[in-house]
Order: structure tokens, then sequence, then C-alpha cells
């Protein structure tokens, strides 16, 4: 029997330039060091990831490459705008407007449907492994009725990362955590949202993704993916509509009373 090619794929192993990026970045992108912030310098840097200077040059570079930082020799290196921190920003403050939720959704929609396409294609098995991790610790924390909202991002995260594509995942972190819903951190959070049946109904949409990525089924693992954000898309319209009807009802009561006066 020939071995499937997908299940011979050898991951590579990060380098250590890599792995000291990747926590930068996610620094930057969570507002650590903010634009025209200079970063800790070089024997710093060697102090807090326990690397050698090489390392963090080469960590630097890939940052700078990324039009993330800028190395101003004699002074440092310094923080510089871009459009992965222009959307860390705005998703920094977006208010409470499910308006804003929506477009988000949109923008997620057309990022997640993909990346879940080429998961299927392209996951190895550590990076299924996460994944199914990822759904597992949801439904630790869903039994235990803890907040799942990490989980949740994490989950997708874990998809985009399994596209081996990094800007997907750069994407994602700069959308950030508090574009899922159920965590109490998001702006559209409410109680409605951490409910038994709402969270066991993400968590049958989210079983469906892992299981056609796992299968390498694209197409399915992209149906899942838009099946899933749409649903999301439709229960802020239905509260959008909610909304009406409860301004409806408050303003026929109003005449009611009115009337009899």
């Amino acid at each position: 029997m020939r071995a499937n090619p997908s299940d011979m794929r050898v991951e590579r192993r990060p380098k250590l330039f890599e792995n000291v990026a990747q926590q930068l970045r996610a620094k930057i992108l969570a507002g650590d060091f903010t634009v025209g912030e200079r970063l800790p310098t070089e024997t710093r840097m060697t102090e807090i990831f326990g690397v050698s200077r090489t390392v963090v040059r080469e960590a630097v570079a890939a940052l700078a490459a990324d039009s993330m930082v800028e190395v101003r020799h004699g002074a440092g290196v310094f923080v510089i705008d871009s459009p992965t921190l222009k959307i860390s920003a705005i998703t920094a403050d977006m208010g409470n407007r499910i308006s804003r939720a929506v477009n988000v959704l949109e923008v997620r929609m057309g990022i997640e449907i993909e990346s879940a396409g080429l998961a299927a294609q392209r996951r190895s098995p550590s990076q299924e492994a996460r994944i199914q991790e990822a759904f597992f610790a949801f439904e630790a924390l869903l039994k235990q009725g803890e907040p799942t909202g990490r989980a949740d991002f994490e989950f997708h995260r874990e998809v985009a990362a399994a596209t081996n594509n990094e800007f997907y995942v750069e994407i994602l972190d700069a959308l950030g955590d508090r574009t899922i819903p159920c965590d109490r951190s998001s702006p559209w959070y409410s109680i409605e949202v951490l409910s038994a049946d709402y969270l066991n109904g993400l968590q049958r949409e989210h079983l469906r993704i892992l299981q056609a990525i796992s299968a390498g089924d694209a197409d399915a693992a992209r149906d899942a993916m838009r099946a899933h954000l749409v649903a999301a898309r439709d229960r802020y319209h239905q509260r959008l509509s909610g909304q009406q009807a409860d301004y409806f009802q408050s303003r026929t009561e109003q005449d009611d009373v009115s009337g009899d006066v």
C-alpha cells in the first residue's frame, strides 16, 4: 500500500530567529510596542530571549523585511507604521456597534474560508494535531463553564497556521481575539453568546471544519468555514432585528399609555 504523500511530510522546525521574530511581532501587534517606540537594545533582547546577538539581528532583519520595524544606526530599532498595525489599531477601538462586527466578519470570510481550504491541502500531522488540540481546549472550557473566547480564537489561528502561509496568521493576529464574540473582551460580547446552546452550536461548526481538514477535503473545509462565519453574521443580524422589535414594542407601549391619559 502506497503511503499518502501528506502523511510523509516532515515539518521543518522553526529556526531560533523565527521564534524570536514571532514573539516580537506578537508584542508589536498587541500594542506592547507602539509606532515610533524603540525596541529593547540588542543586549537586552539576548537576555530576554536567551539567544545570541546573531539570532536577535536575524529576527530584527525579518521584522524589517516585513516593514514592521526600522533600524536606525546608532539610535536603535523602532516600530514603524504598517498595514497590519493599522488593522490592529482599528480593532483596538471598534466600539460595540454591530455594524462593525458584520464588517469584521466579512473580512474574516475573505481570509478564513480560503485558509481552511489551504489547511486541508497543506497541513502537516503536527499542525492537524494542534487544530484538534485547540478544538478540545474549547470543549474542556465549555464543560467547565469557563470563557471560551481565547480557545475559539486559537482554533481559527491554528487553521490559519496550517496554510503554511504566515500572512494568514499575521492578518488574523492583527484582527485579534477581540473579534471573537464569545470572548468577554469582545466589544460585541453579550449574555446570549455565553448560553450553552450558542456555544455548543459553535463547537458543532468547529467540528465540521476539523473533520474536513483532517479528511484533506479542501472544498468541504471551505464550505464548513463559510457556514460557520455566515451563521455568525446571521446571529448579528438577528440581534439587530431584536433591537428593532424591542424599540417598536417600547414605542407602542408608550403610545398606548399616552392614549390612556
